[in-house]
């Protein structure tokens, strides 16, 4: 009816799925009344079941004919506000107010992590967040140190969240079917931080310097990365400091060593 086609560059595949449906909406956990931020509701599918769950739905979608859809599916919902918008264009303190939210959303492959980094920038009014993203991007979300899917993104996320794999998304659940799986993740926010705010920005410069080039010693990839300047001898005095040998890659480091690398190096800078 509504002349409507998804769009590969748009990253559309619209869940068909009430197993997976219902997954997501036991992760969430609403209260009734509860705000919800819906990222890329599509044609209405989880919007329709936050709304009728009593949820307060706020949906952001950048397509305008898929806000056509969504003024015949859940147009009839009092509680559903729907904002033609890019969320990552969002002025999302304003959008969010004073207060807490839960985050869901079957988020395009193609801005999961930019959309997930601006989320934790508004830890402090977000609850929790429920994802469902590529399956290689779930196991980076939450992988430990010393493997292959550990990098910056799993430091990043780890820092404000808790992270749980919620179940696993086989193609056959979207239409249409994507090339790869996929899984629902839950981000529950910490009260805070595992690094404060005022060391956060060295905190992930020095992160992201360390994974920067992966394969080499953390010392040489500090150092590269410009961290103290690119000064090595900055950076070993740092290193032996915190107690943490140049010789080990950055991809075996745990969140902790990393926070008492980046207070050594904020020291010297």
């Amino acid at each position: 009816r509504h002349g409507f086609s998804t769009r590969k560059s748009l990253g559309q595949h619209f869940l068909i799925s009430r197993r997976v449906l219902d997954a997501i909406m036991a992760a969430c956990a609403l209260d009734d009344g509860a705000p919800v931020l819906e990222i890329g509701p599509g044609v209405g599918t989880l919007t329709r079941a936050l709304a009728e769950a009593g949820a307060r739905v706020t949906a952001v979608e950048v397509d305008p004919r898929a806000v056509a859809v969504l003024a015949e599916t859940v147009g009839a919902f009092p509680t559903v506000q729907v904002v033609p918008q890019d969320i990552l264009a969002v002025d999302l303190p304003a959008l969010l107010g004073e207060e807490c939210w839960t985050v869901a959303g079957n988020l395009p492959y193609y801005i999961t992590t930019p959309v997930i980094e601006a989320m934790l920038g508004a830890a402090a009014r977000i609850r929790r967040m429920v994802f469902l993203v590529q399956r290689e991007v779930a196991d980076r979300l939450q992988a430990p140190p010393g493997g292959k899917d550990y990098g910056s993104l799993s430091v990043f996320v780890q820092t404000f969240a808790e992270v749980a794999r919620v179940t696993r998304v086989p193609r056959g659940a979207f239409l249409p079917p994507p090339t790869v799986e996929s899984a629902v993740v839950r981000l529950a926010l910490r009260p805070e931080p595992q690094v404060p705010p005022v060391l956060q920005p060295v905190f992930f410069r020095t992160v992201r310097a360390a994974f920067g080039q992966r394969r080499k010693m953390l010392e040489n990839a500090l150092a590269n990365g410009g961290i103290l300047g690119g000064d090595r001898a900055a950076v070993a005095d740092a290193l032996a400091a915190a107690r943490l040998a140049g010789r080990r890659r950055g991809e075996t480091l745990h969140l902790a060593e990393f926070r008492t690398l980046a207070e050594e190096i904020a020291r010297r800078t």
